[in-house]
C-alpha cells in the first residue's frame, strides 16, 4: 500500500530511501549510546562531558525527526522500532555499567567518526538520487562532525596547547 506516491524515480527512491532509513538508525542508535553514557558516566570531568552528552543526545533526536520526515515525504516509511534499531546499527556501543570520562570520550569519539563516515558515503550516493536528501545528509554531517571535535578536544593531553 503506497500512502504518498514519491516525486523520485523507482532507482532514486531506492537509494534515497536506504540512505534515510540507514541515518535513521544511526541517529536513533547514537542518542540512546548518548544517553547510556549520560546515566553512567564517572570522573573527575563527569559534569562537563554529562552535559555534553545531552547536546549529542538532543542533535541525534532532532535530526532523526527530520530524517524520517524527509523520508514520509518521498513515500518511505521511517522504521525507528527497537527491534530495527537492534538489528541493524552498526556503530561502536558502550558496555555495561559504570563509564570513566575518558571512555566516555573515547566512545564518544568513535562513534560520532562512524557515524560520519557513513554519511559521507550516503552523500555521495544521494548526490545525483535527491539531492534535496543529499542536502540534508550534509546538514546532519556538519552537526556531528562539530560534536565529534568537541569530543576530542575533552581528551586532548594536558600541559601543551600546540600538539
Amino acid at each position: 500500500m503506497t500512502v504518498v506516491k514519491s516525486s523520485l524515480p523507482e532507482e532514486a527512491l531506492g537509494v534515497t530511501g536506504t540512505a534515510l532509513q540507514d541515518t535513521l538508525v544511526d541517529l536513533l542508535g547514537l542518542s540512546l549510546i548518548g544517553k547510556q553514557a549520560h546515566w553512567n558516566i564517572v570522573g573527575p570531568r563527569f559534569r562537563s562531558i554529562h552535559l555534553q552528552l545531552d547536546e549529542v543526545v538532543a542533535t541525534a533526536r532532532a535530526h532523526s525527526d527530520t530524517v524520517a520526515e524527509r523520508a514520509a515525504t518521498l513515500g518511505v516509511p521511517p522504521d525507528g522500532r527497537p527491534e530495527t534499531i537492534a538489528a541493524t546499527f552498526a556503530l561502536p556501543g558502550t558496555k555495561d555499567g559504570w563509564l570513566r570520562d575518558t571512555e566516555v570520550v573515547e566512545l564518544m569519539v568513535s562513534s560520532l567518526e562512524a557515524a560520519v563516515g557513513r554519511l559521507r558515503e550516503r552523500i555521495e550516493a544521494t548526490e545525483k538520487a535527491d539531492p534535496v536528501t543529499q542536502d540534508l545528509l550534509i546538514s546532519v554531517t556538519a552537526d556531528l562532525e562539530k560534536q565529534r571535535w568537541m569530543f576530542e578536544a575533552e581528551n586532548h593531553p594536558r600541559g601543551d596547547a600546540a600538539d
